[in-house]
């Protein structure tokens, strides 16, 4: 479609023909999301047949956009920001309904494009589209009333606002500055009060969550001016239709029909900004109303985690973002997920309902098994149940009978095999540091924090990082640690007996018998052998490949001192006399 024909149809102020060309317009670029991809193409192009030619690139672009970067005297570029400015000033105007509805539908396509969104980022802009979007204060009749046409057109200034706030500063900065945020939370609150429900909220929420994302400030204006978790807890209350219990007890009847995806979507979006304002919460100084509020979100969350969606994946995504939130909320406000009462068909331990740890574990089992962004995706169900069991001793006790079983196969290394506890194993040498850092710490609780049975389940070669960074390298702690553990012992089976003394305590197996190496060596060719090992690592340490290091009196690892460095066969026999300065040095 030519864009000058638009432009100047617009300027003439016919609505019939701008609504007829831009309707055109609309459909031809409906799923257009880059422009000039020719020109692009060609300029890819140019660059690769310079790097063939001098051997040697000065700059790699990152990313499409960086091919924009010089576009200023783009004259496709020129028409769409003069185009974009024409629509807003149009807007201005009282239009018919179908006349505005194609104008925000073609802003919306236009605000795709990062190096065309001037006129929509402005002050003029930002203000122009909220008011569209029946977002300011002065506008509530426009959002009220109007029919479906009105509606339909109001959600269009929404999604075209969604694109500009996310692709230009500028616009987040405007966004600020016109208090976008406090005009969609008194929206929200309209709806709340007049027990609506949610339908047609999902862009208004989209766009909370990116000015919540991209603007750390807005956040706290959500969370304590506008009472934000309360609030979203409503709508996320209303947008699953919960029917509660007794106290802090969702009814969560799982023969419902499953949870739609147009409500799931919604639910989610709620779960984003939760994270959003939840992420600063200080959880060991929440007061008595704080911690109510606290709970009735966790009692929420927990029917979030054992709901029903319309498709595996889009529950999978449901239950993740239920879990970022919940590893936010303190502590002493989790019980709630253990305090409802064992229903038919509902997992219980010790007389406790225990259907939201099940599910939690369930969930992350999936994600160990999918093994995609574990960071982001893994960690934290890994530091929920965690902290969960420090705190509280059902959840631990329940999750150990699950994860660390009585011992029973003695003959595999403890990463081997397909059971949760071999999986979590695996982690605890992952190449990520807060990967493997979480997987064990899930482990070491499990085992209340002992030393010795942490090494029994998992083999002293896979527990030496973890006990290397709590300084326990010494030797075994009873227990205790951070948590408030039982005295339960940890029974043994009847395999782990017989084969406890033939356990190779590093690999954490039974190791088939391995033939003496200095077997037939006299003893001068045994000590001839010991000098050349010493040889090596001093050697190995000299040139810094090395650094031979010992466990301290604090059961921390630390560099040992220079007589250690240059040692012999007989230096390794003797031990340091007593008031020994360099054995002093050694222990600092």
């Amino acid at each position: 479609m030519d864009l000058e024909r638009i432009l100047k149809s617009i300027e003439l102020g016919e609505q019939d023909r701008v609504q007829r060309d831009l309707n055109t317009y609309n459909q031809e670029n409906a799923q257009c999301f880059f422009f000039n991809v020719e020109e692009r193409e060609r300029r890819k192009q140019q660059e690769l047949e310079e790097f063939r030619r001098n051997k040697f690139r000065v700059h790699v672009p990152d990313s499409d956009s960086d091919y924009d970067s010089d576009r200023s005297d783009d004259p496709e570029l020129k028409l769409r920001q003069r185009l974009g400015q024409a629509l807003i000033q149009f807007l201005a105007q009282d239009l018919q309904p179908c006349c505005l509805l194609s104008c925000l539908e073609t802003i919306r396509i236009l605000s795709r494009d990062r190096l065309a969104l001037g006129p929509f980022s402005s002050e003029e802009g930002v203000r122009t589209l909220a008011r569209l979007a029946g977002i300011q204060s002065a506008d509530r009749e426009v959002a009220r009333g109007g029919g479906e046409d009105v509606t339909v057109s109001r959600t269009e200034a929404v999604k075209a606002l969604c694109n500009v706030v996310y692709n230009s500063q500028g616009a987040q900065e405007q966004a600020c500055r016109l208090r976008l945020l406090s005009g969609l939370a008194g929206r929200l609150k309209l709806s709340a009060e007049s027990r609506s429900p949610p339908a047609g909220q999902f862009y208004d929420l989209r766009l909370i969550f990116l000015l919540t994302a991209l603007r750390p400030e807005l956040r706290c204006q959500l969370a304590r001016e506008e009472r934000g978790v309360s609030l979203l807890t409503d709508v996320l209350e209303r947008a699953l239709c919960v029917r509660w219990g007794d106290s802090y007890e969702v009814l969560t009847d799982r023969l419902v029909p499953p949870l739609s995806q147009e409500d799931s979507q919604l639910a989610i979006e709620i779960l984003k900004i939760l994270f959003n304002i939840t992420c600063n919460i200080h959880k060991a100084s929440v007061d008595e109303e704080e911690a109510a509020l606290y709970r009735h979100l966790a009692a929420m969350l927990r029917h979030c985690l054992l709901v029903n969606c319309e498709g595996e994946e889009q529950r999978e995504e449901l239950q993740g973002h239920t879990v970022n939130v919940l590893s936010l909320l303190p502590l002493s406000c989790l019980d709630v997920l253990l305090a409802v009462r064992v229903g038919p068909g509902s997992a219980e331990y010790m007389g406790i309902n225990m259907d939201c740890v099940e599910a939690l574990l369930g969930f992350m089992e999936r994600r160990l098994d999918r093994g995609e962004k574990l960071r982001e995706k893994l960690t934290p169900v890994l530091n929920l149940l965690t902290e969960s069991s420090r705190a509280h001793r059902e959840t631990r006790r329940y999750l150990r009978s699950q994860v660390l079983p009585p011992l029973r196969d003695v003959l595999s290394r403890p990463e081997v095999g397909s059971t949760l506890r071999n999986k979590l194993v695996r982690l605890m040498t992952h190449v990520d540091t807060d990967v493997k850092h979480c997987a064990a710490e899930l482990l070491f609780v499990l085992c209340k924090e002992n030393v010795s049975r942490f090494v029994k389940y998992t083999g002293y070669g896979n527990a030496a990082g973890l006990l290397a960074a709590r300084g326990l390298l010494a030797g075994s702690r009873g227990g205790g640690g951070e948590g408030q553990y039982s005295e339960d012992s940890d029974s043994d089976t009847e395999e782990y007996r017989e084969a406890r003394s033939r356990i190779n305590p590093v690999t954490g197996r039974v190791e088939e018998q391995q033939p003496d190496p200095l077997e037939g060596l006299s003893e001068e060719e045994k000590e001839e052998e010991a000098r050349r090992l010493v040889s090596m690592l001093n050697r190995l340490a000299r040139d810094q490949i090395i650094e031979p290091v010992g466990v301290m009196e604090d059961g921390r690892l630390a560099p040992l001192g220079g007589r250690r460095r240059n040692c012999t066969p007989d230096t390794l026999r003797e031990e340091p006399e007593e008031g020994d300065g360099e054995s002093e040095r050694d222990s600092d």
